[in-house]
């Protein structure tokens, strides 16, 4: 008796393979997408004095418009 056959013989037993499998595909599928789209990008600066700077007002006049 082979695995495969094992599996015709036992539908709950394939139905528990098929849906790790399917487990397991849709969680590299996901892992790839987030290396490709979401991990190149840099993290923003969180220091204290990085957020100080950006919500401090601007240097510079505003411009006149006519």
């Amino acid at each position: 008796m082979t695995f495969a056959t094992s599996l015709a013989r036992r539908p709950l037993r394939r139905l528990t393979v098929e849906l790790a499998l399917v487990i397991l595909a849709k969680l590299a599928f996901l892992m790839l997408i987030w290396l490709l789209i979401f991990a190149p990008h840099p993290k923003p600066d969180a220091n204290a004095s990085a957020i100080a700077r950006r919500l401090a007002p601007s240097t510079n006049p505003p411009e006149a418009h006519p």
